[in-house]
């Protein structure tokens, strides 16, 4: 198990993310960046704060001077876990009955262009809208350059995560049998999640048989039988936040020569895509690696989903490895690549690993078995 159980980064880390995040905004011609709990609030400086309707937001001025923290005194001890205090960040604290956005205003002049996180609730937004009296845009641009390529600590996260989910995976037979309730194999597999180095089971998907089809489906009273094919794609948060997110597919007894034949090429187009990546290729040809194969053998209309999606504070993020996204790939991005295929009401299968970005090419931090295993 790791022991990795350090609930944020140094306060360097989070200082250089500062700096880089004053210079985009610069480079985007904005003067203000406001961020509220959330996903971008942590990765900047480490706060879990969570999202009331009593406003926290840290403003990040372009000018590159000291960004403040506005923040209900009620909250201040939890700001305390963060790195605010360390990165000498000035705290602007509010009790009830004053005015939170002219707090803001204090500190972002009115008609000022301000960019703010998508996920900021229009209880927040409007308000501070008004008080500026600007609409504020998207930071989703800065957000993306920022979040999107890794550096070193978010590896080693990652590559943690990586390891911890594999330890669960290792041991699935203890648990994936004939007999049992998709929900009750569930319930082993989230403790052993968090046995294995994870804060929490943020997901398990048992797809046993026909369930499998579903790419979505979680888990269900549906009793496993023998000759089942099962898929199960499992994943959690290690600390400092980072997801692990893995999927292998199972096979209760030896299974139908077709089945097994068909999962092998499902296999290759995995393995193909993630040899496909390194820097300088395009997302969606990384994604059309893993799907040309399968649509050559026929199995092009049962892929019914993009290859992978970024990953890091947030199980889901940019880059997304699909058709049609031409970014162009860095290093220390870092993205899952899942092929899957999907026969209705009989059984399907998805094979996933997470893949970082290297200087040459592309690291998986999942090493188990990519086949059908058979238990």
């Amino acid at each position: 198990m790791s022991a990795h159980t350090e609930s944020r980064f140094s306060a360097d880390v989070y200082g250089r993310r500062l700096e880089r995040a004053a210079a985009l905004t610069r480079a985007a011609h904005l003067d203000a960046l406001l961020i509220t709990p959330g996903p971008d609030l942590r990765y900047l400086i480490g706060s879990r704060a969570q999202s009331f309707e009593r406003l926290t937001c840290l403003v990040i001025p372009a000018s590159g001077e000291t960004a403040s923290v506005v923040i209900p005194k009620l909250e201040l001890a939890g700001l305390g876990g963060s790195a605010a205090g360390e990165l000498g960040l000035q705290v602007l604290d509010w009790t009830d009955g004053v005015d939170p956005y002219r707090v803001v205003k204090s500190v972002v002049n009115a008609g000022a262009r301000v960019a703010v996180a998508e996920s900021m609730p229009a209880l927040h937004l409007l308000p501070i809208a008004d008080s500026l009296t600007a609409l504020p845009v998207s930071a989703t641009p800065v957000l993306r350059q920022l979040r999107m390529t890794k550096d070193a600590a978010e590896i080693d996260a990652l590559r943690r995560a990586g390891a911890a989910i594999d330890r669960v995976h290792a041991r699935m037979g203890e648990w994936l049998r004939a007999g049992r309730t998709e929900a009750d194999i569930a319930a082993d597999i989230a403790a052993a999640i968090v046995e294995e180095g994870h804060t929490g089971a943020e997901f398990v998907i048992v797809g046993s048989g026909p369930n499998g089809a579903d790419p979505h489906h979680e888990v269900s009273q549906r009793v496993v039988e023998a000759g089942d094919i099962v898929v199960i794609d499992i994943g959690g948060p290690v600390e400092p936040g980072y997801f692990s997110d893995s999927t292998r597919t199972y096979a209760l007894g030896e299974p139908d020569a077709e089945i097994a034949e068909r999962v092998a090429v499902l296999a290759a187009a995995q393995a193909a895509a993630v040899a496909a990546v390194r820097p300088g290729i395009t997302a969606e040809a990384v994604d059309a690696a893993a799907r040309n194969p399968l649509a050559e053998a026929g199995f092009g209309d049962v892929f019914i989903h993009r290859t992978g999606h970024g990953i890091g504070l947030s199980v889901h993020e940019e880059p997304y490895i699909v058709a049609g996204n031409d970014l162009v790939l860095e290093p220390g991005m870092a993205f899952s690549v899942e092929p899957g295929i999907y026969f209705g009401g009989e059984w399907g299968a998805r094979i996933e690993d997470i893949v970082i970005v290297t200087e040459d090419g592309g690291e998986a931090v999942n090493h188990r078995p990519h086949g059908l295993t058979v238990l």
